[in-house]
């Protein structure tokens, strides 16, 4: 099922609507009222009268604006013009920058993961990694958006990025602009017709990627595949419409996600067409860890509770929630979180997270460096887990993430290659499967 991309789950935005203009205190129940407009107008007075230098009024509203937004929750957000039009450039794949994806964790921006074959990726930048200044400015309690049009610029020139990796002493990393084009989808064939498929992130071309690779896999492998692994580690997110068709990909009807807003007009599920799954009898290992966000959680949520795929890796980070992208004419959009989404089986991930059927940690050497292992529940403002549904339909298990599931994320640079623990145990795990691929058994493989 096709929907608009003006509702995302990830750390990046678009929108294909446009609002003509914000609605009139009047027209809102129960809006602001007037001593409060009033209140915020006269302070706007006072600072152009009396601070020290002269301020835009337009400069004042992006500020309100921003701060009331982001004192929500941990992904609301308001976008002056410049920033929506970069959060748009992001879903189309093309941008210039060093190839992050960043999000605020105690009030500093934080690496979530480095998208593949750029210069982040290259100079070894790990999820985790706390960037406490750019080019020399601290970055404490600056503006998200404002520190990544810091980080961006002309391709060919450099930024200094100051990293706080764990408990280690911070260092510097100078990092050369480029224009990133992001490919989100890499396949190849293993041993065994055994075909293998990492989604980096879920952008606008991320379904065509994703088909035109299985096409390539199935092919490579004289028709039929012997089993597929799906990699979502280190994937933060992206579209929910890119979720929901990745997993329709896997799925021969039946639901992909369902979503809930303060509103029952705001209630939505989205199902997989009746006869849509290209691998439709292929066994699958869905792989995550605590770097997979949001619409990584929805894929392997759906496929989890669905019994298509083993999932298996670490635990995942629990964001559970749809931010709605909201145009205002010649002002920017808002972000704004408007629902939280749920599993097929009525769980929601908010703060909890996917617990994978197979724990299988990184090895030692594998792992991020004193890397802090934190998730969506440990950010300030996050939202506690709603529970379960009202009568989903078939109850999931639904015993807690076993202490052993979190652990740091593996090494950007060694995903998937002959050092990668994780994957090799995909691999292991589909080439032993008895006849039938009956139903897993959750458990624990030392890393």
């Amino acid at each position: 099922m096709k929907i608009s991309h003006w509702r995302t789950i990830g750390i990046v935005c678009a929108a294909s609507t446009a609002l003509a203009g914000l609605a009139l205190a009047s027209d809102i129940a129960a809006g602001p009222s007037r001593a409060d407009l009033a209140l915020l107008a006269g302070v706007m007075q006072l600072v152009q009268q009396d601070y020290v230098h002269p301020v835009d009024s337009g400069q004042l509203t992006d500020a309100a604006l921003k701060g009331m937004l982001s004192r929500l929750d941990p992904h609301s957000s308001y976008m002056t013009e410049p920033e929506f039009r970069e959060s748009r450039e992001d879903m189309s794949g093309k941008f210039g920058g060093v190839g992050l994806k960043i999000m605020e964790h105690d009030g500093l921006p934080t690496v979530l993961s480095p998208i593949d074959d750029t210069p982040g990726a290259g100079a070894g930048l790990q999820p985790g990694d706390a960037i406490v200044s750019v080019d020399g400015q601290s970055t404490r309690g600056v503006d998200l958006m404002e520190v990544i049009r810091k980080i961006r610029g002309q391709p060919g020139t450099v930024v200094r990025l100051t990293l706080q990796r764990g408990d280690q002493p911070r260092f510097e990393v100078p990092l050369t602009r480029q224009v990133i084009e992001v490919h989100s989808v890499k396949s190849r064939l293993e041993a065994n017709g055994i075909g293998y498929l990492r989604v980096s992130e879920f952008g606008e071309q991320t379904p065509t990627e994703l088909q035109q690779a299985i096409s390539t896999l199935k092919r490579e492998a004289g028709g039929k595949l012997a089993g597929l692994v799906l990699d979502l580690r280190n994937d933060p997110g992206g579209l929910l419409s890119a979720a929901v068709d990745v997993s329709s990909d896997f799925l021969n009807g039946g639901t992909v996600v369902s979503i809930r807003g303060r509103n029952g007009n705001d209630d939505q599920s989205f199902t997989a067409p009746a006869t849509g799954a290209l691998l439709p009898d292929t066994p699958m290992v869905v792989l995550v860890n605590g770097a997979s966000a949001s619409a990584s959680e929805i894929v392997a949520g759906a496929l989890q509770d669905r019994h298509r795929a083993t999932v298996m890796g670490t635990q995942s980070f629990g964001k559970g929630s749809v931010q709605t992208i909201i145009p205002i004419k010649d002002h920017g959009a808002l972000r704004l979180t408007s629902a939280l989404y749920y599993t097929p089986s009525g769980r929601s991930i908010q703060g909890d997270g996917i617990t994978p059927d197979v724990i299988v940690k990184a090895a030692k050497d594998e792992q991020v460096a004193n890397a802090l292992v934190w998730r969506e529940a440990q950010l300030h403002g996050a939202f506690a887990n709603p529970g379960m549904l009202p009568n989903p339909g078939a109850a999931p298990d639904t015993k807690s993430a076993p202490s052993e599931a979190a652990s740091p994320p593996i090494k950007e640079q060694l995903i998937g290659t002959d050092r990668d623990t994780q994957l090799k145990a995909a691999l292991n795990h589909l080439e032993h499967l008895p006849a039938g691929n009956p139903a897993v058994i959750r458990t624990s493989v030392p890393g």
